[in-house]
């Protein structure tokens, strides 16, 4: 008899400041029939939990961590969740998928905004809106803000961190400054719309950057390498434990090299990552 096949796995998307702790994924949803949406911490616990306790016998659950690369500590601190709980379900059942975009990913799909807005929209200018977090992740967002301004169509570009709706009003008037009176607001993360526009004359929202169709079909890659490698023995944790490496003042070698603190090292596994024109083309 032909060996029995594995039980579907169970999805997780995990989502942090990119997606309004996971508020924004709720579309994606209805392509993605089964998974479940979760915030870091707490809630991730008892969704993977209660899959693993309760859920079809067999069945792995992967949990993706929804981020374009801004967020490197929700994915540390996704890995050190599922670590924990891997000691006490056992290996085997419990994967970290790679996470569902990349910087290189997000400048991709903004420059292709900006040139869209250049097209469409000519001497309109640029707003690249995110909801503030902390200063690195921010600092992030400017960098770029940058990139696409550099390797884009020469549309004016402004990065916006909002923490309350005034910071978008701020960064438009600065805009408008420099002589953008048309402008478009794009998100840098997974929002699909902008309420706070409405509120702005002569600002627009340019959409989301990606369709819910082509964001399941990213998704269904990262589940289906993740199901691959967790068949090979690889459960992507402690590859996710060092998403972080490096991330923020606190993380610092001495001046002689030395690494003061000890991790928890991934075996060499090769990965396949889409490259960003990939990525892109699906949308």
């Amino acid at each position: 008899m032909p060996p029995a096949e594995r039980a579907s796995p169970h999805l997780v998307l995990v989502g942090g400041h990119e997606s309004a702790e996971g508020a924004d994924l709720s579309p994606y949803l209805d392509a993605l029939p089964g998974a479940v949406v979760t915030s870091p911490g707490r809630s991730l616990h008892n969704r993977v939990s209660a899959l693993l306790s309760t859920g079809e016998q067999g069945a792995p659950v992967v949990v993706l961590p929804m981020t374009w690369g801004r967020d490197p500590v929700m994915v540390a601190d996704t890995a050190k969740t599922l670590r924990w709980l891997r000691s006490q379900h056992g290996p085997g059942r419990l994967v970290l998928g790679d996470a569902f975009g990349t910087i290189d990913h997000l400048v991709a799909l903004l420059r292709r905004a900006a040139t869209q807005t250049a097209a469409h929209q000519p001497g309109a200018g640029l707003v690249i809106a995110a909801r503030a977090a902390n200063p690195f992740d921010d600092a992030e967002l400017h960098r770029v803000a940058h990139l696409v301004r550099t390797y884009g169509t020469g549309t004016e570009i402004e990065p916006a961190c909002i923490a309350e709706p005034a910071d978008l009003e701020r960064a438009v008037r600065r805009s408008q400054a420099l002589g953008s009176d048309v402008l478009v607001v794009v998100p840098a993360g997974f929002a699909r719309t902008c309420p706070e526009v409405d509120a702005l004359p002569g600002v627009t929202f340019y959409g989301p950057l990606m369709s819910e169709r082509a964001a399941a079909q990213v998704v269904h890659q990262r589940l289906t390498a993740a199901v691959h490698r967790l068949g090979h023995g690889d459960d992507g944790i402690a590859t996710g434990l060092l998403a972080d490496h490096g991330h923020g003042y606190a993380h610092s070698h001495g001046l002689d090299g030395e690494h003061p603190h000890p991790h928890e090292h991934p075996h060499d596994h090769p990965h396949t990552h889409a490259r960003a024109a990939d990525l892109v083309d699906s949308t």
